[in-house]
């Protein structure tokens, strides 16, 4: 390699921002749109982890509550018509259709146990929707960025080659540029799904355990009701 070559490829600046200011416009589309998923992702992934650490909080204050001891009309009346959490809002919808069953007599009306039952399932489908909302962005980020950024790359590499033919030179100083920012695309594509891949298979393993700490209190919950029922 001469050193005319050398010299105009060690003038050339390889910066990230370089690269990009020098990438054509589809390529910088690409870039763009990854870089604002990666951010987009980002603020998903702490959101969740702040939204998961306070719903496993509130299910084990309202777990010591519910089993103190408290009579269960008392703790309903304390906790009011407004529920603060999750495990409130999922007792709430067992204790209203549990009042609900009984008739002005104090007879309870038949079938309440399977209705106490469907009431909490709502409430919980209700919760568990609020709990994985934003993690299908997480797992499309994941899958897709890898492809869109090869997309990006693939365009890069081609505007390269008709760079290469228009200058009838294949010099490092010519092919160098192209080729990296072409790679830059491929690089902020797994820079986005690396992360959004690996939080959301965390992020859904905990959702599904604070889901069946739901289910189990509610099972729980149901199975103290039906002594009630049949007593």
């Amino acid at each position: 390699m001469d050193t005319s070559t050398l010299a105009q490829a060690s003038e050339l600046d390889f910066s990230l921002i370089a690269l990009f200011m020098r990438a054509t416009l589809t390529v910088k589309l690409v870039m763009l749109m990854l870089m604002v998923a990666s951010f987009w992702s980002w603020g998903i992934i702490i959101q969740k982890h702040l939204v998961f650490r306070r719903a496993r909080r509130d299910a084990q204050r309202f777990d010591t509550a519910f089993w103190s001891g408290e009579p269960l009309d008392e703790l309903y009346a304390r906790i009011g018509s407004t529920p603060d959490s999750s495990p409130e809002r999922i007792f709430s919808a067992g204790m209203a259709e549990w009042q609900r069953s009984h008739r002005q007599d104090g007879a309870l009306i038949p079938g309440a146990a399977q209705r106490i039952d469907r009431s909490m399932d709502v409430a919980i489908n209700r919760e568990v929707r609020e709990l994985n909302s934003g993690l299908t962005f997480l797992a499309t980020v994941g899958s897709a960025s890898p492809f869109i950024g090869l997309f990006g790359t693939v365009w890069g590499i081609k505007y390269a080659f008709e760079e290469i033919a228009m200058a009838q030179s294949t010099n490092l100083a010519v092919v160098a540029p192209g080729i990296a920012e072409a790679l830059l695309a491929t690089g902020l594509g797994l820079l986005a799904a690396i992360p959004a891949t690996i939080f959301y298979n965390k992020l859904s393993d905990d959702s599904e355990a604070i889901t069946a700490g739901y289910e189990t209190f509610a099972d729980e919950f149901g199975t103290l009701l039906s002594r009630n029922l049949d007593g």
